[in-house]
């Protein structure tokens, strides 16, 4: 049985555990900067690449990076991790690439906005330089070492391939993309496709996906709900001590010091309780929202199989056209220059279609290990954080106990004579205190005997004005 590094239910928070992006803590994106150009707003960050060995208690990587021997720094703002998000999916047409935080429009200069981009940029980054597909793209080595100068020349070439690409995406966009794009989309609408011996395991692979994001999202929007009612119940509690202490403040007696202790107790669980909420929101609702990205980054994983399988079908169908055309110039006496002509267009629809098959070829094997993949560490992901979220409701549990039970000495203090007035002026013992106990013990037996209907008379008090105390003492409610 696997052990839970870190995770611990006793006093104290848990140290988090190992994550597979903190292989890459050499990587950091650090010192947003505001910039204005004109009318244009925004903000650069500075990203930092050090070698692993240069970082205290750093992993040493067990995928290989690209020049991590040396230093490098360079200043990047978010439209360039965008331009590196949709190059990957180029490059490494099929992978699941990690996402990418989202574009907002309104308030993206406030302090709170930006240090969260930076956060989700950096774990970015980081996830994708230990991507084992997308770990050597040549794009990633761009983004993180070239020059201002250089970094530019690669973002302005939008439709052209980088000389160092792979052999999959070698072919240049010709100047009759239009008519190329019109074929494609007619090869889609007829739904003449191309058939591999995969299609049904693609076909299973995408109604596993889809289900899955539906119950995912649910999941989600109830872990949504869960920290919604975790906050209302901290302001409940504030209100509720707040009331208590007005009506412990009214009463001039021992009393009036249990109903505020009363108070002060309500008061502490309302702040256990709002650091509980944080604590599920970190720790379950993230993870969950952050998975349901995953899993669109799956979907996109699966289309970009789609438009390779369509290009593959498209080119096909080029070269039956071709090859049909030939056909008839060459039953035509006098067109030979023609029929030559056609036969050399042929050719190259053929060689075409070799690339397209070998790029469809590559990019469906590259899916099929992606899913290997994302379903191990995945899975594993999902066992943890439902263990780390059943460990914070177990110590969060334990720690309202303990303050409840913290509680019952003091209001057993509070003693009653045979009229049931309180005994005893109000004071003001330090918190915590244990002095007022030994008090008790002395008191005589005939002034002792009617407290035995006391307890009871206190858990009515309880159960009518707070049931969640009644809960607290009930034996086995924890």
């Amino acid at each position: 049985m696997m052990s839970m590094a870190g995770n611990t239910v006793g006093g104290g928070a848990a140290p988090r555990r190992m994550k597979a992006e903190d292989q890459a803590m050499h990587i950091t994106v650090s010192d947003p900067v505001q910039h204005s150009e004109g009318m244009q707003k925004y903000t650069s960050y500075r990203v930092d690449v050090r070698p692993p060995s240069a970082v205290p208690n750093q992993q040493q990587p067990q995928e290989i990076f690209l020049n991590t021997s040396t230093f490098s720094s360079v200043l990047r703002r978010y439209s360039d991790f965008l331009w590196l998000y949709e190059r990957l999916h180029v490059e490494k047409a099929g992978a699941i690439i990690p996402p990418l935080p989202e574009k907002q429009p309104v308030g993206r200069f406030s302090p709170t906005f930006i240090e969260d981009r930076r956060v989700n940029l950096e774990r970015f980054l980081r996830r994708v330089s230990v991507h084992p597909e997308l770990a050597d793209a040549k794009c990633l080595d761009t983004f993180l070492r070239a020059d201002d100068i250089t970094f530019h020349g690669a973002k302005s070439a939008k439709g052209e391939i980088m000389a160092s690409s792979t052999a999959n995406i070698a072919v240049k966009p010709k100047s009759g993309g239009l008519n190329r794009w019109f074929a494609e989309a007619k090869t889609s609408i007829s739904g003449d496709l191309v058939r591999s011996p995969d299609d049904d395991l693609f076909d299973e692979i995408a109604r596993y996906i889809q289900g899955l994001d539906t119950q995912m999202k649910n999941v989600s929007q109830q872990a949504t709900g869960l920290v919604r009612k975790g906050k209302e119940i901290s302001n409940g509690l504030f209100e509720f001590g707040l009331a208590f202490n007005l009506l412990g403040q009214s009463e001039a007696d021992a009393l009036g010091d249990a109903l505020c202790k009363m108070g002060e107790t309500a008061d502490k669980l309302s702040v256990l309780s709002s650091d509980h909420a944080d604590k599920e929101m970190n720790q379950f609702e993230d993870p969950i929202q952050d998975y349901i990205k995953m899993i669109h980054a799956v979907k996109l994983a699966l289309q970009r199989r789609h438009e390779k399988r369509i290009s593959y079908s498209t080119c096909l169908s080029n070269v039956q056209t071709k090859q049909m055309s030939l056909s008839k110039l060459r039953m035509q006496p006098g067109q030979e220059a023609k029929a030559y002509a056609a036969e050399m267009s042929m050719r190259r629809a053929q060689e075409e279609a070799e690339v397209a098959r070998d790029d469809f070829a590559t990019v469906s094997q590259r899916v099929l290990r992606e899913m290997d993949r994302f379903k191990r560490e995945k899975a594993e992901d999902m066992r943890r954080t439902v263990l780390d979220y059943i460990q914070l409701q177990v110590e969060y549990n334990k720690r309202m106990e303990e303050v409840w039970s913290s509680l019952i000495p003091q209001l057993e203090q509070v003693q009653l004579d045979g009229n049931s007035n309180v005994v005893g002026s109000r004071t003001a013992p330090a918190a915590g205190a244990a002095s007022p106990a030994p008090m008790v013990s002395p008191q005589p037996s005939p002034q002792y005997t009617p407290q035995a209907s006391y307890p009871p008379q206190v858990t009515d008090f309880q159960q009518s004005h707070d049931p969640m105390m009644s809960l607290q003492y009930r034996d086995g409610g924890f």
